[in-house]
């Protein structure tokens, strides 16, 4: 079959060295520079240069070559660039001919939208679901084993986005609660930038092992309110990508909270940072909503005062240690 993979950063230049296992796969890069650059050299030296291009794959910067023939979409932008993405393959007609998924993970700032609604919003009879889970691009670029879970509108999605990438070390699992999965996906990363500062601070395991825990209720909670189920949280898209980013030295998200708990101002850790975070760009759309909700969010909320609001963290840290007693309850 063919992949087309939209977007040459580098969770979606390594999709695509996976799904190049076994498939044909159309790259497509948004700069034309660098699409010339990946197929003369067979790397990504500005997102992922580590890894090796397989010969499977063909990068261009021509949008119409890339999805022509297509027999799945995935969309490898940043949430920012779901909806223009998504609209441009709606006039091609290509949301109802062809299964298509996306890779991010956020919410979209100026609507507080989660994807799937983005999509609907775009085209209400697209084919379409999300791939998400613990997954760091390097990783699955190199061929370590990792595990996916695919949720989707039709079975036609999750069908296809397994035939393409469950094979050597991948596993995609499917799972019907797109809200759930997608709320996961966001909110992951905000506690990741809040155990990033935790970390930072040096407050210890314990303080770590007790955020993850009450971030995973906190996550719960905002997907119920949105109509997921609580226990997908339990799962690939909420407890393992909430480990794996909160833990991981290649998390960018952790990355961000490390740097603020030395002092770093926001501008100066994004500017160095060479990549999107999504935490830093959904935090304030995800604590709007969860007012709106009525959902208790205290981890989010520090993590948009630190980050918006000058707190400095540990004065944040102080907020959260100073609420009164509760019973513990997602």
């Amino acid at each position: 079959m063919k992949v087309a993979v939209l977007g040459a950063g580098a969770w979606g230049t390594a999709l695509a060295c996976h799904a190049a296992r076994r498939h044909r796969v159309a790259l497509w890069a948004r700069d034309g520079t660098l699409a010339a650059q990946m197929q003369r050299e067979r790397v990504n030296h500005r997102y992922l240069p580590a890894a090796r291009l397989p010969a499977a794959i063909t990068v261009c910067a021509d949008w119409q070559t890339s999805i022509q023939g297509a027999d799945l979409l995935v969309i490898a932008t940043p949430t920012a660039g779901l909806r223009s993405t998504a609209a441009r393959l709606a006039d091609h007609g290509a949301l109802t001919s062809c299964p298509v998924v996306w890779l991010c993970k956020g919410l979209e700032a100026q609507s507080g939208l989660l994807p799937h609604e983005v999509l609907n919003q775009v085209c209400p009879n697209a084919r379409s679901g999300v791939l998400s889970g613990p997954s760091f691009a390097q990783e699955v670029a190199a061929g370590l084993p990792v595990a996916l879970v695919v949720a989707g509108t039709h079975e036609s999605v999750a069908q296809a986005c397994q035939s393409a990438l469950h094979h050597d070390a991948a596993r995609i699992y499917r799972s019907d609660d797109l809200t759930g999965i997608e709320a996961g996906g966001a909110l992951k990363n905000i506690m990741a930038i809040a155990a990033g500062i935790c970390d930072g601070l040096a407050l210890g395991l314990n303080a770590r092992a007790a955020l993850l825990t009450r971030g995973l209720a906190e996550m719960a909670r905002y997907a119920a309110a949105l109509g997921g189920r609580p226990e997908t949280l339990m799962g690939l898209a909420g407890m393992g990508d909430l480990v794996l980013t909160c833990t991981g030295n290649l998390s960018r998200n952790r990355a961000v909270g490390l740097q603020l708990a030395e002092g770093r101002a926001l501008p100066d850790i994004l500017e160095g940072l060479g990549h999107v975070a999504e935490g830093v760009a959904c935090c304030e759309a995800v604590r709007v909503r969860a007012r709106t909700l009525g959902v208790d969010m205290p981890l989010t909320d520090v993590v948009a005062q630190v980050l918006f609001e000058g707190l400095p963290p540990r004065q944040a840290v102080e907020r959260l240690l100073a609420r009164g007693p509760r019973e513990e309850r997602v």
